[in-house]
């Protein structure tokens, strides 16, 4: 009798336990701000460790991360940490107690400032966005990687302006973060502020964004570690090419469509007009008006090689692969296609020689000027171009020229 008394008193204790684990373990698979389906990148490093740490150095992953000293490219010594303006007007990157600042001065004296608190960017050039409040507000100084220099941030920006105001929407992140959630709910139109939840912020793109929800295929995997198909989980195999480039197209078919819900419900498999009120789809915009910045999916899905072959963007695109690719790397994928072999090789090939095979895409893929992105000088950076490489595969006499001209050039 006492030892069936003592386990009834034992399950009074234990199941209020058990009821209270469960609660946390609810709440953990919660943590997540997209709900409890998605599992976090991190979820995926046990299975996919040697992937997970290539991403963190990929293009995806930096396409948005935290401010720090660490992560700004640009200077903060005295020597190099100032963009004049004019006589009065200057700003300069400064280290308060409380964080990393751009400060205006007019006159010698700080009249405004934003603290660096979100980067923007990571290849060519790095901008920068400020909370204040719930709303995030894009710096006026930006970090041209190239150029090795603070200048005028894109849009918006003019000569001598300092603007510490220009609102950075849920749009913007759709394309460069992974989530966020917006308080004031769907916005009426580009110039509503959006009231935005810092804590459900989930800088640069990750796992989950391109290959669905997790939850349910890690916890299926822990359980089942011996089980070696994915399960619950969209491989990028699995999925049509149509579908497959409509994934891309989340973020790379330009910023010019109107959107009639939020990008970040897209699950891959899903289909990108059931986002857009079909009136400017990317599908349909002139290729020859298309922006080298922004809608490259256009640009290659309007190539002869797109149209006559099964190339797509994962054919030179691997979102797993950390650093960026060189031009003879790149030129790779186009010499596998193309041949003497197969009778459809550069007709330039016996002019220029084996160094043909180094580089189909200065004359095929030309980088060109954007003119999306207006960049007004401030400084010494005085009216710099941003260079993008257009993905509108296709013969350009004007640049063949210049590589015949180089080679003829060279000793």
């Amino acid at each position: 009798m006492k030892e069936k008394k003592f386990i009834r008193l034992g399950m009074v204790f234990l199941l209020p336990l058990a009821f209270i684990f469960s609660q946390c373990l609810h709440k953990s698979k919660a943590a997540d701000p997209r709900g409890p389906e998605y599992a976090g990148a991190t979820g995926c490093l046990k299975c996919h460790k040697t992937i997970y740490n290539d991403y963190l150095h990929a293009a995806h992953s930096l396409t948005s991360r935290a401010a720090s000293q660490a992560t700004i490219h640009g200077s903060f010594k005295p020597d190099s940490n100032t963009v004049i303006y004019n006589d009065s007007v200057r700003v300069v990157m400064e280290k308060h107690k409380d964080g990393l600042y751009q400060v205006k001065y007019t006159s010698g004296k700080p009249i405004e400032k934003g603290r660096f608190d979100i980067i923007f960017g990571s290849n060519r050039g790095e901008t920068y966005l400020s909370w204040m409040g719930d709303e995030v507000h894009q710096l006026p100084v930006t970090y041209y990687i190239n150029e090795r220099q603070w200048g005028n941030s894109p849009g918006g920006y003019f000569g001598d302006s300092v603007n510490f105001s220009r609102i950075i929407h849920e749009r913007c992140f759709e394309c460069h973060s992974s989530y966020i959630q917006n308080l004031s709910g769907p916005a009426s139109s580009a110039a509503d502020a959006d009231s935005l939840d810092k804590k459900s912020l989930i800088i640069g793109i990750d796992c989950e964004r391109c290959h669905g929800p997790a939850a349910a295929h890690v916890n299926f995997h822990t359980q089942n570690p011996n089980e070696k198909k994915p399960m619950y989980i969209t491989a990028i195999r699995s999925l049509s090419r149509s579908q497959r480039i409509d994934l891309c197209s989340v973020c790379h078919s330009g910023n010019t469509n109107v959107r009639t819900k939020s990008t970040f419900g897209f699950k891959p498999g899903d289909t990108l007009a059931n986002y857009d009120d079909g009136s400017r789809f990317h599908r349909f915009q002139d290729a020859a008006r298309t922006d080298v910045h922004g809608n490259q999916v256009k640009l290659l899905t309007s190539s002869k090689c797109f149209m006559s072959s099964n190339i797509e963007c994962a054919t030179c695109h691997n979102m797993h692969d950390k650093g960026i690719k060189t031009v003879k790397t790149y030129s790779e994928h186009c010499t596998s296609c193309h041949s003497e072999a197969k009778h459809n090789f550069c007709k330039m090939a016996s002019q220029v020689g084996p160094a043909i095979m180094n580089n189909c895409m200065d004359c095929h893929m030309p980088v060109k000027t954007s003119r999306s992105m207006i960049i007004n000088g401030a400084g010494k950076l005085s009216n710099p171009l941003f260079l993008a490489r257009t993905h509108l595969i296709a013969v350009y006499p004007e640049e063949s020229k210049k590589i015949m001209e180089r080679f003829k050039a060279a000793p």
